[in-house]
């Protein structure tokens, strides 16, 4: 018997800005259950237009909100908040990556949702560890003066992050969990063929706290999308 997935679980459009959205177009994909050829879902077919208005979004976000200035223990405690809603939506996430992408459940519960927590944890506390290097220069002249010089680590902006079809759900979340850690807003795009589990991830984001915009996940074709 195939795994159940609740309806609540089973997102079927883009998240942009915080909110549910279709394809500009209002094309459609097909997203099957590998292990018996059914068809589960549908998601927004996006192209240049949909990338674009996801990459304003990310990018007014970053430049208009506290993301980037928010204090690293702030951001720090956000994705640990999403961690623990991974772990607690574990069963749920397991489930919806075994239909849509056909790994036996064992291992998406202990790569998809198991290691992805693992990570999004390691990474969450080098929100507070990211430093830059004070340096005392060796200038020749004034003689009698001495001088320093420092590197400050800063965001640079809007990262896009494309995922394959194979660890969907851990490979979304070691894409995203450094770039959110860092202060940018980001894009992703899950393969065509396995986009559920980062819908459903963006969602479980915007309730641990994550400001809309600060993650986009835009479905779509690799040549188009």
């Amino acid at each position: 018997m195939p795994l159940e997935v609740t309806g609540s679980s089973l997102r079927t459009s883009m998240f942009i800005n915080g909110e549910w959205q279709q394809a500009n177009s209002g094309k459609m994909i097909p997203v099957f259950d590998p292990s018996n050829g059914e068809r589960i879902a549908s998601v927004p077919d996006a192209d240049v237009a949909d990338i674009d208005r996801a990459v304003e979004s990310a990018s007014l976000t970053f430049r208009s909100t506290s993301w980037k200035s928010m204090p690293p223990a702030a951001r720090e405690r956000i994705l640990l908040r999403l961690a623990d809603l991974i772990e607690k939506h574990g069963e749920e996430l397991a489930a919806l990556e075994t239909r849509n992408n056909g790994k036996l459940i064992a291992y998406s519960r202990m790569f998809e949702v198991g290691a992805g927590t693992q990570w999004l944890r390691y990474m969450a506390g080098w929100a507070t560890k990211i430093s830059g290097s004070t340096l005392d220069l060796s200038l020749p002249l004034p003689p009698t003066v001495r001088t320093s010089a420092f590197t400050r680590r800063i965001p640079v902006g809007v990262v896009g992050a494309i995922i394959p079809w194979n660890f969907p759900l851990l490979m979304a979340v070691w894409k995203i969990a450094p770039a959110l850690a860092c202060g940018n807003t980001v894009v992703l795009k899950p393969a065509e063929e396995t986009p559920l589990t980062a819908l459903r991830l963006a969602e479980l984001a915007v309730e641990a706290g994550l400001p809309a915009g600060a993650l986009n996940v835009v479905t779509g074709r690799g040549e188009t999308a």
